[in-house]
């Protein structure tokens, strides 16, 4: 299901809430939102937890602002202010779209220290709170597009559409390292993931059954292949099925009424499936 996550909710509090609404204790989300985020968070319920991989692995939108002048510890607003600058004149829109040209295609980004990155077995976050120095190595991400769309000093509005583990607040932190000022996210939206819009999404406590969407629904990015009863059968015990034509990847199982029985993987000429979702009876 597509859940709009309020301001000052955490995902655990979206899961929560779903659980409570519909009686049910196996419930999960794919993709994280900080609390101070609003925006499109996917749940799944069932067996269809286990497909939150492939839901997280989808391109992601955000429309968010970048607040120049002022730096956090957190890179966003809930954080405690470490630099502040107010510049002779601030970068003019051209300047600002040149710097973001930079921080397109495929990056090498150091992720804030107030994150859920472990080190040493301990979440960063967790240890930044008790007051420890935490430097997280950069990890490669990937930003496919970064649009600007209004520049009101100090604020910048832009649409944000990048990769899976990229951070939006480290973004802001950097575009303001570019034109040379301190800089935070100040305010963060998600609006899509891969098929996904948060048009479509309803608020925690509007959740009923009516609004659950299948689990084929959750892998619709994914190629799809019919079955017939006897690779059913196989599949249901796990065992590979063989490819009718050659492919690679992942691809969506389904049976003749169009239900998901499995997500498979390529290998060696077959279909190795990696997800069950309808085990043999």
């Amino acid at each position: 299901m597509l859940i709009d996550k309020p301001v000052g909710w955490t995902s655990h509090d979206v899961v929560a809430v779903v659980r409570r609404q519909l009686g049910l204790r196996s419930v999960g989300h794919a993709g994280t939102l900080d609390p101070f985020a609003t925006g499109l968070l996917v749940v799944l319920v069932g067996r269809a937890t286990r497909l939150a991989r492939f839901v997280e692995a989808e391109r992601k939108v955000y429309q968010t602002t970048v607040e120049f002048g002022v730096a956090t510890d957190t890179d966003d607003a809930t954080g405690t202010v470490t630099a502040q600058l107010v510049p002779e004149s601030w970068p003019t829109l051209p300047q600002l779209a040149h710097a973001a040209s930079q921080l397109e295609g495929v990056q090498q980004q150091r992720p804030p220290a107030y994150s859920a990155k472990h080190v040493n077995g301990k979440r960063a976050y967790a240890m930044a709170r008790a007051g420890e120095v935490v430097e997280l190595p950069p990890v490669e991400v990937m930003v496919h597009a970064l649009t600007l769309q209004d520049w009101s000093p100090p604020h910048l509005t832009l649409m944000a559409t990048v990769g899976r583990g990229t951070y939006i607040r480290a973004l802001a932190r950097d575009l303001g390292t570019l034109v040379g000022l301190p800089a935070h996210c100040h305010a963060l939206r998600r609006t899509a993931i891969g098929p996904f819009a948060v048009a479509d999404a309803v608020a925690p406590e509007a959740v009923t059954a009516a609004v659950l969407r299948s689990p084929a629904a959750m892998v619709g990015s994914l190629p799809r292949l019919t079955v017939t009863a006897e690779e059913r059968r196989d599949i249901g015990f796990g065992r590979a099925i063989a490819q009718r034509e050659a492919g690679t990847g992942h691809v969506a199982l389904l049976d003749a009424e169009g239900a998901l029985l499995a997500v498979a993987v390529a290998h060696e000429g077959r279909w190795q499936p990696e997800v069950v979702l309808e085990p043999a009876a």
